[in-house]
């Protein structure tokens, strides 16, 4: 075991992961209070004037327009007041299988169809630049219902991790706007892995009595205290030439800096091609991403094999056995399989403004920075270190709003599948405030790496460095706890 964990009353709080199948017997609320559908309605529902502005806007990408239009027929709205907890859901009607769609419906049922989002219809980027726009014009020009509707709105989130990402990062821009508040997000787990879902409270899977448990996670979303998650800015910088096919996740940029304090191992190319995103889980390099990316080009060829999160876990368990990460083949030489062979690893730790460098063990072959307690469907692997395990290291108790990126290697596949049974934990390597890789090719070609799970094949020089670099977002999300 890597590092000792926590026992009896000195143990250091972390979050522990939660089965699929205790999350979904919960989620149907056997022993929850019944929620009245027509008061629940009552306390979602914007009022139909509002909600038709939002629409409008949205369709004529014209808020300001639409606020005007609005406003100017406002005394038939004069009496109206803004709900409880006025809320709109997008949903990824593409997730949970079948029950996408279905769920679509029942949301439409308890709140009406224009408060429902299909992100196949409208992007959460549209939203955020024209429905609340609207409200806000309307709120300037002196709509008093506008106003708190604005103030109040909430976010439920239908969908998987990828489609959580999504929305956190289209908010985000009203932090750089100075557009606050901020509405907090809620969640509705419809992926496979559900990380995010898990770690704020709202369980893991889709559940067996969803009818009954969309209501109570509404309920939730109106009632629940807000909390605070980090998010970390990424960005890739390559020699020019290389050619990546990045993940939806990562776009291009211009604009990059390098700091030239630390010294570079390979040579440093003249011009740079690089990528930049944002990531709420983790980022990972290695033989867990290089599967990663093998189960996603197997899915998109022959989408016919994943129908669903249990079907995409076999899978994926048996295309891991498939690429040598359990069974290195003969022919290779294993050392050339270590990261240490790749990558130079420097962190700047917390509170501190230098740059360390940090050996990679060579027996890693996957590093992963991860940001929540939860990772690879509820997994932890972390662990729950003791007090005085983490003093001797200098490592701090772990948390979603800290500030820190907890940065462990996986070694052979035989080691990570114990490590994500919870028998041991994985080998801690540090916690980090920023990350700096450098990464040269040598006997490799390619690099993979992944970023809440959106893998991609990243090139590799001989004789030019790439770098990677991760730097925490100024400003924090703002979650609704479903606990």
């Amino acid at each position: 075991m890597d590092s000792p964990t926590s026992t009896g009353g000195s143990s250091a709080r972390i979050v522990p992961a939660r089965s699929s199948m205790i999350e979904s017997i919960r989620g149907c609320g056997l022993s929850g209070v019944r929620i009245d559908k027509e008061s629940l309605r009552r306390k979602l529902l914007i009022p139909e004037y509002l909600r038709h502005a939002i629409g409008d806007s949205i369709k004529s990408k014209d808020p300001v327009g639409e606020a005007e239009r609005y406003f100017n027929t406002g005394e038939l709205y004069a009496r109206e007041e803004a709900p409880e907890g006025p809320m709109v859901v997008f949903v990824n009607s593409r997730s949970g299988g079948r029950h996408g769609p279905e769920l679509k419906e029942r949301l439409q049922q308890l709140m009406g169809e224009e408060q429902v989002f299909d992100l196949f219809d409208v992007k959460p980027p549209e939203f955020v630049e024209f429905g609340l726009v609207c409200l806000e014009k309307l709120a300037a020009l002196g709509d008093f219902c506008a106003r708190d509707t604005r103030e109040k709105m909430r976010i439920m989130v239908a969908g998987g991790d990828g489609t959580v990402g999504w929305i956190l990062g289209s908010l985000a821009s009203l932090n750089r706007q100075g557009r606050e508040p901020i509405p907090p997000v809620g969640i509705i787990p419809l992926g496979t892995g559900n990380d995010l879902a898990r770690s704020f409270g709202w369980g893991g899977s889709f559940p067996f009595a969803w009818k009954s448990a969309v209501k109570r996670s509404l309920h939730r979303a109106i009632t629940g205290p807000v909390c605070r998650l980090d998010s970390w800015h990424l960005l890739v910088m390559m020699p020019s030439g290389e050619v990546v096919d990045p993940p939806h996740s990562l776009k291009h940029t211009e604009e990059y800096s390098l700091d030239q304090s630390l010294e570079v191992e390979g040579m440093l190319p003249e011009n740079m091609n690089c990528y930049e995103g944002v990531f709420y889980n983790y980022f990972s390099i290695g033989m867990d991403a290089q599967v990663a990316y093998g189960f996603h080009h197997l899915r998109n060829e022959k989408p016919y094999l994943a129908q669903g999160p249990i079907t995409n876990k076999l899978i994926y368990s048996g295309y891991s056995c498939s690429q040598g990460w359990f069974f290195t083949p003969c022919v290779s030489d294993p050392s050339l399989r270590g990261l240490k062979n790749i990558l130079r690893l420097h962190v700047k730790k917390v509170n501190c403004s230098e740059w360390e460098h940090i050996p990679v063990p060579k027996s890693v072959r996957a590093i992963v920075a991860l940001n929540l307690h939860n990772y690879g469907s509820g997994r932890n692997p972390w662990g729950s270190p003791n007090p005085e395990y983490l003093e001797k290291r200098g490592f701090v108790e772990a948390h979603a709003d800290d500030g820190l990126l907890e940065i462990f290697g996986l070694k052979q596949g035989w080691h990570a599948s114990f490590v994500m049974v919870e028998l041991i934990s994985a080998k801690h390597i540090a916690q980090a405030a920023a990350i700096r890789l450098e990464i040269r090719g040598g006997e490799w070609k390619d690099a993979y790496m992944q970023m809440d799970g959106e893998p991609w094949k990243q090139p590799m020089s001989k004789e030019y460095s790439s770098f990677v670099e991760i730097n925490r977002v100024p400003f924090q999300s703002i979650m609704i706890s479903g606990e």
